[in-house]
């Protein structure tokens, strides 16, 4: 019976509306609509037709058929209505309980069949109730996730921005570092070429002066030859008398005897002038051993432009934390790992500094006291007191204060030494190795005098 039901519906379904026909109409063409889809329709068009078949309509369509409207309200009428969304499909009874087995609700002849028997359930509104609250705390847990994923996105944005700014910064320090190299190599270039050229007119103005000396020469041999020939060529008697003054041309000629040789050509010495030049552009381009890393400063340290020197601030700044940034001070760019290296470090009259070398893998975001154990090799001074790692150094005199501290760190023998090179003095050492690699650290608290790092007079130790 449903099946015929479902048949019948599709043939008094209209095709505008798709739903059943209310005041059916028909056309000449044979298609069924809807009065007012149909109208509806016509009135966005410009020459009525049927919007099946599109043929164009007379005037005296559409048709109207009461049996045909009869038989479409009759079967309004008898087609069945959908079950209410709060009563059991299968009983007929509306909805009490929620299963949450089967995690829908049922009725209560459903509790009572054997399908949901021995299943824990409750009354619709208490389920309800205790199932929002469970969503609830768990959409929480989600909106937490939620805010953790924007703070990290957030956090990616603003590293990608600083990283456009850094990666801005850097290419125009190598375009201003480059240009100065250009520009050396542009004078020197000009310099050897007027060097070339200097030497070059001096050969020239010689070598025009000596043609000009034999152009005279040979102009006055010429002269003499040709009187020479034109007193050959005289009367005999004339010939005889003129002849002592013919042989004092041939004894006495203006020609010297002997060719000078010609100087060979000396190239301009170029390959020289490239290794001085190189040489030149080595102490050109000489930068400290260490350089800051300004990624790593603690939000009081204020690092230079050109990474070389560091200062406290009282205010913090607002900087980025990113994973790298210390807490406390700040590190170099370069780690080491092996081999033997140096720098110096101006502190002046810093009261308040602390410098040495950290291992790769300290936490940077806690305050460590300055220990080996902790990865810290340091040596500072505060209160007027100087300190190897929470021992007091007594070695040092107040008259003897430092102005320049150079750290002197032998990786693969395991050894860090502080020295005073001006009175080239050992102030303290660590000798016990380094189990990782190790980064150059620097710390202040001073406002006033900055620390500042440049390349030792002698780097080989």
């Amino acid at each position: 019976m449903a099946d015929a039901l479902s048949f019948l519906e599709e043939d008094l379904t209209c095709l505008i509306c798709c739903d059943i026909f209310t005041d059916p109409v028909t056309l000449k063409c044979g298609h069924s609509l809807c009065e007012e889809c149909l109208q509806r329709f016509w009135r966005t068009q410009d020459v009525p037709q049927c919007p099946v078949c599109r043929k164009e309509c007379s005037q005296d369509e559409p048709i109207m058929s009461l049996a045909f409207k009869a038989l479409c309200e009759s079967f309004k009428k008898r087609k069945p209505t959908a079950v209410s969304g709060d009563v059991c499909p299968e009983h007929k009874e509306k909805f009490k309980l929620f299963c949450f087995v089967d995690q829908q609700p049922i009725c209560v002849v459903c509790y009572t069949s054997k399908k949901h028997e021995d299943h824990k359930c409750s009354p619709l509104d208490e389920a309800a109730g205790n199932l929002k609250e469970d969503l609830k705390t768990q959409m929480d847990r989600l909106q937490a996730t939620l805010a953790d994923l924007k703070k990290a996105q957030e956090s990616c944005v603003k590293q990608i921005e600083l990283i456009k700014e850094r990666t801005s910064m850097d290419e125009n320090q190598i375009k201003e570092e480059f240009e100065k190299l250009h520009q050396f190599l542009r004078d020197e270039e000009e310099k050897h070429i007027r060097s070339l050229h200097k030497e070059t007119k001096l050969q020239d103005d010689k070598l025009k002066a000596r043609m000009e000396e034999l152009s005279t020469q040979i102009s006055d041999l010429s002269e003499n030859m040709a009187a020479v020939w034109q007193d050959i060529e005289a009367e005999n008697i004339t010939f005889l008398q003129n002849y002592s003054n013919t042989l004092k041309r041939l004894q006495h000629p203006s020609v010297p005897n002997t060719i000078p040789e010609l100087q060979e050509y000396q190239h301009y010495p170029i390959q020289t002038v490239i290794f001085t030049t190189g040489a030149r552009m080595q102490n050109l381009v000489q930068q400290p051993p260490v350089t800051l890393d300004p990624d790593t400063a603690s939000s009081t340290l204020q690092v230079s432009e050109h990474c070389t020197s560091v200062q406290y601030v009282e205010k913090k700044m607002d900087v980025f934390d990113n994973p790298e940034r210390m807490y406390v001070g700040v590190l170099a760019s370069q780690g080491f790992s092996s081999g033997v290296h140096c720098w110096d470090v101006e502190v002046g009259e810093n009261s308040n500094w602390t410098l040495g070398v950290v291992g790769e893998t300290v936490n940077r975001k806690k305050h460590y006291k300055w220990y080996p154990k902790r990865h810290f090799w340091c040596f500072h001074y505060m209160n007027s007191t100087y300190k190897q790692g929470n021992n007091p150094v007594s070695n040092i005199k107040y008259n003897e204060r430092p102005k320049i501290i150079r750290l002197q760190l032998d990786f693969d023998e395991g050894e860090l030494r502080f020295m005073d090179p001006h009175r080239n003095k050992s102030l303290c050492t660590y000798t016990n190795g380094f189990p990782e690699r190790v980064f150059p650290y620097f710390c202040t608290g001073d406002v006033v005098t900055p620390l500042k790092i440049f390349s030792s007079e002698n780097q080989k130790l």
